[in-house]
């Protein structure tokens, strides 16, 4: 089975910072591995640990030897791509990169909360069907078997491919390599492709009207001695009707 991993294709949503005038300051505009990207990797590991093919995907200035510190043999990196607000520019992106690569089974990529319409859209692009909120992945007699959790159930399903598996992390990533898998992942291949060269172009449709801070509860401090705090705090409950 020969699968895709995509990574390191958005910015980090902690380097944003909102002003109280509503402007939007990044502190940093690299991309950088989203908080699922290490569990799409995993997935992909799994899918492909008896004698398939997993190839990274990336965009943008993110680190391409990311992945390939953690596993994957080689990448491809589509260096000119700009993050995009818009999910379906950013699919477009990845889309025009898997095809680059050849014949693919699966592409993974992580389920982010922060651009859910990513692996949707990267779906529609390829014209493949979909499956989100997986935890794991497995190659069983040549179809992708998942599970995902929906609500309190636990569902397994088996896919014949091709498919796009978005991963959803359990936990943080509990491996980090060391400088050993660092120094091998500078030497392993990496190829470097321009948005000209895949022929796609990927207008950013969508417009950003305005940003302000969510509306927020004046906050009340009680001080003194924890009797009087105690006094002060049942009054002002009284004076909102909640006593």
């Amino acid at each position: 089975m020969r699968a895709v991993v995509a990574y390191t294709w958005a910015r980090d949503v902690a380097d944003a910072a909102v002003r109280q005038d509503g402007t939007v300051e990044w502190r940093k505009d690299k991309m950088s591995p989203g908080e699922d990207d290490h569990a799409a990797l995993a997935a992909g590991l799994a899918l492909t640990t008896d004698g398939g093919t997993l190839v990274g995907l990336t965009c943008g200035n993110g680190d391409a030897s990311w992945a390939l510190a953690r596993g994957v043999e080689q990448a491809v990196h589509v260096t000119d791509a700009t993050p995009h607000d818009d999910d379906a520019a950013t699919a477009a992106v990845l889309a025009a990169g898997v095809r680059s690569i050849g014949a693919v089974d699966v592409v993974l990529v992580g389920d982010s909360e922060e651009h859910p319409g990513v692996p949707v859209a990267l779906a529609a692009h390829l014209g493949w069907p979909a499956v989100v909120g997986v935890t794991t992945a497995a190659a069983r007699d040549g179809r992708v078997e998942v599970v995902r959790t929906v609500g309190d159930l636990e569902e397994t399903l088996s896919l014949a491919p091709p498919v796009v598996v978005a991963v959803a992390a359990r936990s943080a990533e509990t491996r980090v390599p060391g400088m050993k898998e660092l120094l091998a992942a500078r030497k392993r291949p990496v190829t470097r492709t321009t948005l000209a060269e895949l022929g796609v172009d990927v207008p950013d449709t969508l417009v950003a009207r305005g940003t302000r801070l969510p509306a927020t509860a004046p906050t009340r401090v009680f001080d003194g001695e924890p009797g009087e705090a105690t006094r002060q705090l049942v009054a002002a409950l009284r004076n909102e009707g909640v006593l």
